[in-house]
């Protein structure tokens, strides 16, 4: 019998092990899908000659993590690679904003669309590095993070308080109406925003645009070399060279709970696997609650809570593999790994309250990955690796566009979708289609199929918005990866600081559960906060 089990081998999880095995424990980890990895996997199925990312690809946040570092992947092989630029944002009249991999070459790009916006960016940046570590310590330590956040408070004072305070909280739009004068800091601001389903207009999207074309300046947006289960493969050989255990194809279906306490787990082949000291669960809260643990070991408050969490937008993603470099009308493009696809702001503005509506966006925020720009290994030399994925509607209520696409998906909703889609990319690159040697097509349903936690393609485990951060996620209480029964952990995006491949919340749960037990100073010296 192990001393934790872990039910699911997604990042969180098998950075949650990690942890474990790093203070002694023995950990075996119970996987449903046929191979680990959750969202960050890859294979070669849209061509035998391209490797495609199946779900997340670039990892500024695992790049920025402390938790990811702590793990010395680079030790198990992991190798990053990056585009010669971060991130671009194309306009229909040929102009670009472009943020690249030094600040000062992202500034004078910005001084095309308005002089002043040079010095606005800088100072931007120059903000960020006085509080930006402190910040991500921060965001990545169990809350209330007592040390992180008094050096925080420290370096908030010195960057202009409140001000600062203020800054974050504001709508992106509106943060970008008061630091740039030109269009092109404003779309980088909104354009990272809509990474997460925060609006342009919505409370707080300022602050993730922010912190997301920040950690891109500071770190880039890097890709495993080789593909995104390159990280996955990363994970598991140094777990499993500590003596971990990982089993592909072993559906849980319930905790066992005695005496208010999780003490095993039960299989969909009906294996009972007991856990002397924790259950740690990579899923999402309402698979967990009311789902693997029975109603009646939970409190009645806990499950009408649940009634009100709200998942993230649904995402539509498409994989391609390209005969040649994407031709956009914008040659300041061709050089990033993301590029965003939406005309201004009042596109992006129209797009999210399309799909506020429940509507299909008829012109779609379309986010384009150029893998082989960012890994040459990805696909032979002069062609490109490349996908787009774009959100919708949880629950779709109409199509604002002439497809009549209903959420059924079916073969015609999904060719009808991935259509929308190149017409967008179309729109900025002028013969793209001609490029497609091949493309596969990831609808809302496909993306839950390949990975439970993604429900209908939501891929941050729950909304980012303000009202279910912090102490509201994944429903009112503390923040904490405790749950209401005794030695089980919430260890999965749906838990605080959310989504994102940064393995906090695993290791959350971890630390809380080697606290349980009293070893927290048996950690391994390298995973100590």
């Amino acid at each position: 019998m192990p001393d934790a089990v872990v039910i699911g081998a997604g990042p969180n999880g098998l950075v949650a092990a990690n942890v474990l095995v790093d203070a002694g424990w023995s950990v075996e980890v119970l996987e449903a899908q046929p191979e680990p990895g959750g969202a960050v996997r890859s294979d070669r199925g849209v061509h035998p000659d391209y490797v495609s990312d199946l779900f997340s690809a670039f990892y500024p946040l695992a790049a920025a993590s402390p938790v990811i570092a702590r793990l010395d992947l680079a030790a198990e092989g992991l190798r990053w690679s990056h585009a010669p630029s971060v991130l671009a944002h194309p306009l229909r009249d040929g102009r670009c904003a472009v943020l690249e991999r030094r600040v000062e070459q992202t500034a004078a790009g910005l001084a095309q669309f308005a002089g002043a916006d040079a010095d606005a960016w800088r100072d931007m940046y120059d903000v960020w590095c006085r509080v930006g570590p402190a910040l991500v310590q921060g965001l990545f330590t169990p809350f209330p993070p007592v040390r992180s956040g008094l050096r925080l408070a420290a370096r908030l004072r010195t960057a202009g308080g409140l001000r600062l305070a203020r800054s974050l909280t504001l709508p992106v739009r509106r943060l970008g109406e008061e630091e740039f004068a030109g269009e092109g800091g404003r779309l980088l601001l909104a354009g990272n925003a809509l990474h997460a389903d925060l609006a342009p207009e919505s409370v707080g999207s300022g602050g993730f645009g922010w912190l997301m074309s920040m950690l891109g300046q500071s770190h880039g947006f890097p890709v495993p070399v080789g593909g995104a289960g390159a990280l996955t493969a990363a994970l598991v050989r140094r777990l499993q060279r500590r003596g971990g255990v990982v089993r592909c194809g072993e559906r849980v279906e319930s905790v066992v709970v005695r005496g208010g306490a999780a003490v095993a787990v039960r299989t969909a082949g009906g294996e009972s696997v007991g856990a002397r000291r924790a259950v740690l669960a990579d899923v999402s809260a309402p698979s967990l609650y009311g789902g693997l643990v029975a109603e009646e070991h939970l409190p009645s408050r806990l499950l009408r809570d649940l009634e009100s969490f709200q998942w993230d937008f649904a995402t539509f993603k498409v994989d391609w593999a390209l005969t040649g470099p994407v031709p956009w009308s914008a040659p300041q493009a061709a050089g990033a790994g993301t590029v965003h696809l939406a005309d201004g702001m009042d596109g992006l503005t129209r797009f999210a309250g399309q799909i506020a509506m429940g509507q299909v966006p008829d012109e779609p925020f379309v986010l384009f990955g150029q893998m082989t720009t960012a890994d040459p290994s990805r696909s032979p030399a002069g062609t490109e690796s490349a996908w787009a994925y774009t959100h919708l509607p949880q629950h779709i209520t109409s199509d604002a566009g002439p497809d009549r696409i209903t959420g059924r998906w079916d073969p015609r909703e999904q060719e009808a979708m991935a259509d929308r889609v190149e017409a967008q990319v179309e729109r900025f690159a002028p013969g793209f289609r001609g490029l497609i040697a091949a493309r596969r097509i990831l609808a809302p349903s496909t993306l839950q199929a390949m990975d439970e936690n993604l429900h209908n393609g939501a891929i941050n485990n729950g909304t980012a918005a303000l009202h279910q951060q912090v102490v509201f996620r994944p429903t009112p209480g503390t923040g904490r990866p405790e749950t209401p029964v005794k030695g089980l952990y919430l260890a999965s995006a749906a838990a605080h600081p959310g989504g994102g491949v940064h393995g906090a919340p695993g290791a959350n749960a971890a630390r809380a559960a080697l606290r349980a037990h009293g070893l927290r100073g048996l950690l391994h010296r390298a995973q100590r906060v």
